[in-house]
């Protein structure tokens, strides 16, 4: 009987564990519902916060960007005198100003090649004759100014020292500097270019022509001229790519070719585009003229021949571009250029930093042909009309 209660006392728990165990299960499962029902709510909770801080966000957005407007929009109607405030005289001054500091600038280095030399030799003598006058002269050759140029100065200067009977030596480089200004200032008349006007630009290779050209289309836009591109240059198709790169620059149209096409058949076309359409000023590219080839001359005559008959009542320029930093192998290209086309004016680039600047008292005194730009740098505003009085300022002013 004993046995038979210890048997159903074990049964009785055997029997109760599992039901034991199954409500902890339930529970267990419960618990995990629950906790699961839970963290959904607080994730759906922290995901309309989040809504809710976008759209206050958005909200905010929207309205940064009406304020944006608002101003914009203000500033629209407010244009008219905004610009006529801001477009005052005083800006065109600011920039001539500029100007003249840039070339006062580049000049620096021609400056000290010249009066460094005469100051030089200025030293070495007490008394002014015959072999201050040869090493003044030596001097001046060695600054780029050219042999001929150089003998010429120094005569003027012997004319001034007697006139003025002037004994001191130190006086010598004021009465040069006067000399080279009053070459600088010989000749100098300003370029007048009517409607209609065709400029041939010409030159050796390197020198810039094309830049230049770029250069000389926004300067006369400015100036409120209509101006047309001709893209005559067809040797080399990356010389017709780069003009018309210029002429989307600047907005104006360019005439032109496929490569090695004839130069003068693009100036023919390119006269009768801009007769038809009234232009102001046709700027025609050339090839880079190897002035010791002839045929390249005679083809460049051949485009004279053109402009002569197409366009018989424009006014023709023929400006040449040299490179101020070739010194004296820029005036014999000059030279060579002159003996076989009509050079009405030179374009002088590059002279800033260079040394060799005197260039263009030996091109003045020489060769009787007008500078009319100088470059004294790489940006679109950095080719100007050459002024005697102001570069013989910027040359010599300390």
């Amino acid at each position: 009987m004993a046995f038979f209660n210890i048997f159903k006392k074990k049964k009785e728990e055997e029997n109760e564990k599992p039901k034991n165990t199954e409500s902890e299960i339930l529970t267990a499962e419960e618990e995990t519902e629950e906790a699961q029902e839970a963290q959904e709510e607080a994730v759906t909770e922290e995901a309309e916060t989040e809504l809710e801080v976008s759209d206050e966000i958005t909200a905010e957005d929207d309205f940064s960007d009406e304020t944006e407007e608002n101003p914009v929009a203000e500033a629209e109607e407010n244009e008219p005198v905004e610009e006529t405030e801001i477009q005052q005289e005083p800006e065109p001054k600011k920039a001539k100003g500029g100007f003249f500091s840039k070339i006062k600038a580049g000049l620096q280095k021609t400056r000290e090649n010249i009066l460094s030399g005469v100051e030089q030799v200025l030293k070495g003598f007490t008394e002014i004759d015959d072999d201050l006058y040869d090493e003044l002269e030596e001097a001046l050759i060695m600054a780029d100014i050219g042999v001929e140029t150089s003998l010429d100065i120094i005569s003027r200067v012997k004319e001034v020292v007697k006139k003025e009977k002037i004994k001191d030596v130190a006086e010598v480089k004021n009465i040069i500097v006067r000399v080279i200004s009053e070459i600088l200032s010989e000749g100098d008349d300003e370029l007048n270019l009517p409607s209609p006007s065709i400029m041939l630009i010409i030159g050796v290779n390197g020198v810039g022509k094309t830049t230049t050209i770029g250069k000389l289309t926004s300067y006369y836009k400015s100036e409120g001229k209509s101006v047309m591109l001709a893209a005559a240059d067809t040797f080399r198709a990356a010389a017709i790519d780069q003009l018309l790169v210029w002429g989307e620059r600047n907005d104006v149209t360019v005439i032109r070719h496929s490569e090695n096409s004839d130069p003068a058949a693009v100036v023919f076309d390119a006269a009768a585009a801009a007769t038809k359409r009234n232009t102001d000023l046709l700027i025609c590219d050339t090839a880079g003229r190897l002035h010791n080839k002839k045929n390249l001359m005679e083809e460049l005559k051949k485009i004279s021949r053109v402009i002569e008959r197409e366009a018989p009542n424009a006014h023709k320029e023929v400006f040449l571009v040299l490179d101020a930093t070739t010194g004296q192998n820029a005036l014999q290209q000059a030279k060579l250029f002159k003996e076989v086309c009509d050079i009405t004016g030179i374009i002088l680039t590059k002279l800033d930093g260079t040394a060799k600047g005197g260039i263009v008292i030996a091109i003045k005194n020489e060769l009787k042909i007008p500078v009319r730009f100088i470059g004294v740098g790489e940006g679109i505003d950095d080719l100007r009309p050459f002024e005697a009085e102001s570069f013989a300022r910027a040359l010599f002013e300390e």
